[in-house]
């Protein structure tokens, strides 16, 4: 029997590193995606710096991610039902139009001399918090949509490709917001976010997508609301991946501190503020480029984990950093390192999900991943307030590598786990 197959068929086939790109729908969701997470970089350097201008303080910063974190985790799991029972498109472009909303507010308010003022920050923080809301339906709609546009032999190499765009994405935003801001002005930096916010709605609106309808369900709507936590809890690995990365983002959240960094550290001001915030990723862009372009990792589980202690290696080695030079090495070696992680996560979530649980799913890993980063910048701004900036980017990364320990050996058959979707 040996001899009755012909030669060729003893070849694997060949590795095509663009082949969800050659869907057009997949390249429409992408472009989408690249303009929201330009526009919302934008955004976040021109909100953190202004408002670490106006009250030279740690926690103000802190606050910026709590203000999105709250509405984020308070609707997770409402948005993730929703997703998984209308239109996800049309969920996602109600969003991304909110977002647009949120952009044009913040744009407003520099328009009005006097609105936002030392002593009156808040409607910036308003503006996040409704933001966070509109956040939180998008992440598991766009994230199951994106499930939808590809056939399941290719969510490997879109989970990359959707890895490399947001990275790509979050090298471009920062650049665009520090210098926009650092030579022009707050208000020319929020009318580029709208702008750009603007051409996320429109891409993700010529999208031309018939979902498969969902299976009718006899849950009730709050055991619908619980089915993705149930999911999770059952599924040892996801559990374990969503863990290791809530924790290690949670204890390394040293991008909330950039701009003091910036500021009182390094002394690049709001263009080098710009330059850190990218720097991260660069790496990223790099690493999923070359991800793209191997086959399936073979020993997933275990790369998982160093790449997650590797990142938290970095945290402490930018906290130690007075080079700016070193500092954006280190950053983007960071952001090598988390893009591993996220393309290993995110590839598990997708292959060992079912379609019609996808937007429950996606809601749970906004709350463990989503929330995480808001919470890591609440936690740092507080920690740098008690114990300094240096010492709580340092200790941060210190508790990385405890989280990936204490995971390793939890959770064994993540360290085991070879090639994804293998037992």
């Amino acid at each position: 029997m040996r001899g009755y197959f012909p030669r060729r068929m003893s070849h694997p086939l060949r590795h095509d590193p663009y082949a969800a790109l050659r869907v057009p729908n997949f390249r429409r969701f992408v472009a989408s995606l690249m303009a929201m997470t330009v526009a919302t970089q934008i955004q976040a350097v021109v909100v953190s710096w202004q408002i670490y201008d106006l009250t030279h303080d740690p926690l103000s910063l802190g606050l910026i991610g709590l203000a999105e974190a709250i509405p984020f985790i308070g609707v997770a799991l409402f948005a993730g039902h929703v997703a998984d029972r209308y239109s996800r498109l049309r969920i996602s472009l109600i969003s991304l139009i909110a977002l647009l909303a949120c952009s044009a507010a913040l744009l407003g308010f520099t328009l009005r001399p006097g609105i936002i003022t030392a002593g009156r920050v808040w409607p910036i923080y308003l503006v996040i918090f409704l933001s966070g809301i509109a956040r939180s339906f998008l992440q598991p709609a766009r994230s199951a949509l994106g499930a939808e546009l590809v056939p399941r032999s290719l969510y490997p190499n879109a989970v990359t490709w959707r890895s490399s765009t947001w990275q790509f994405a979050t090298v471009v935003g920062p650049a665009i917001g520090g210098l926009v801001y650092g030579f022009g002005s707050a208000t020319a930096a929020y009318g580029v976010d709208a702008a750009i916010m603007a051409v996320s709605v429109l891409s993700l609106a010529g999208l031309r997508h018939s979902p498969k309808p969902n299976p009718p369900s006899t849950e009730s709507f709050f055991e619908s609301l619980t089915t993705g936590i149930r999911f999770v809890r059952s599924q040892p690995i996801i559990l374990g991946a969503l863990s290791l990365d809530l924790f290690s983002v949670l204890f390394g959240g040293a991008v909330a501190l950039l701009p003091i960094f910036a500021a009182e550290i390094l002394h690049v001001g709001p263009e080098g503020l710009g330059v850190l915030r990218a720097a991260p990723a660069v790496g990223a862009v790099l690493m999923s480029v070359l991800l793209a372009h191997l086959p399936p990792l073979r020993r997933a589980g275990r790369t998982l984990l160093v790449s997650v202690a590797l990142f938290g290696v970095c945290m402490i080695g930018f906290g130690l950093s007075r080079n700016f030079l070193l500092s954006i090495a280190v950053l983007a070696a960071s952001g090598m390192a988390d893009t591993v992680s996220v393309v290993i996560r995110s590839t598990l979530l997708q292959v060992l999900t079912p379609d019609h649980l996808l937007g429950r799913v996606a809601s749970v890993n906004a709350i463990f991943i989503g929330s995480s980063n808001e919470i890591g910048a609440f936690e740092s701004g507080t920690a740098a307030r008690v114990v300094g900036t240096v010492p709580a980017v340092v200790l941060g990364g210190l508790a990385t590598l405890g989280v990936v320990a204490v995971t390793a050996v939890k959770v064994p058959e993540l360290r085991r786990l070879r090639q994804i979707g293998d037992p």
